[in-house]
């Protein structure tokens, strides 16, 4: 595996048995991701997208196939030793935002820091500074329903930064939020790729969102080829 790129799948497939039927939600795919690059991954619902990024973020595992990240073969930890190395390495950012409705901005971006050994005065820090790179230093003290949607899914991505990992992973970032917002969040993960050198991959079905990416492919059906008219 080669140390240039940040994501290395080699025959991943991956299927799910419901009752006495068999889904296949990937087929086949061999994908390779640059280190540093900001990747676009575009097809319908259903096509398979959550599954690929839950297979790269560790939560998921292949039924056949080998998945790099970062130079490290996932089949070769252990479900805890692959908790930690998510924790270090991996930042999740969800359509729904998933923020705590009774903490504020500044405790929800500390909490993956909870399970660190920081002292609670540095993971404050490290959470204030997250804030303000996605530009909500004077939003620390609201909470989630205090902030509009665009502003919930910067708290989010300030969250997934703020362990400071190598990969953000990006699951319909923009499919809660109106077009406003989701051009002021796709501009800072754009920011987040090209001023902080973090590798974005990021799954959409909003043709707007692959204008802010460097490369994109198209998945459907479990099946990974070029961007519909451009085969």
């Amino acid at each position: 595996m080669s140390a240039s790129f940040a994501v290395e799948l080699r025959g991943v497939l991956k299927e799910y048995v419901r009752a006495e039927y068999s889904v296949r939600a990937l087929d086949n795919i061999s994908l390779d991701i640059k280190a540093g690059e900001f990747f676009c991954l575009m097809g319908p619902s259903g096509s398979g997208k959550s599954t690929l990024l839950h297979l790269v973020a560790g939560i998921d595992k292949p039924t056949d196939g080998r998945v790099s990240v970062l130079g490290q073969d996932l089949s070769e930890l252990t479900d805890r030793e692959l908790a930690h190395w998510r924790s270090e390495n991996i930042g999740y950012v969800f359509q729904t935002f998933n923020l705590i409705p009774v903490l504020t901005a500044l405790e929800n971006v500390e909490l993956p820091l909870l399970l660190t050994g920081l002292r609670r005065k540095d993971r404050l820090q490290r959470a204030r500074t997250a804030l303000g790179v996605v530009g909500l230093a004077d939003r620390l003290d609201h909470r989630p329903q205090q902030l509009s949607g665009g502003q919930e899914q910067r708290v989010a991505i300030a969250r997934a930064l703020v362990t400071d990992p190598s990969i953000i992973l990006a699951d319909e970032p923009t499919g809660e939020l109106d077009a406003a917002a989701a051009d002021d969040v796709l501009s800072i993960l754009k920011i987040l790729n090209e001023r902080h050198g973090k590798t974005i991959i990021m799954v959409t079905h909003d043709p707007r969102a692959r204008s802010y990416a460097r490369k994109s492919s198209y998945l459907d059906k479990g099946l990974l080829g070029p961007m519909p008219g451009e085969a």
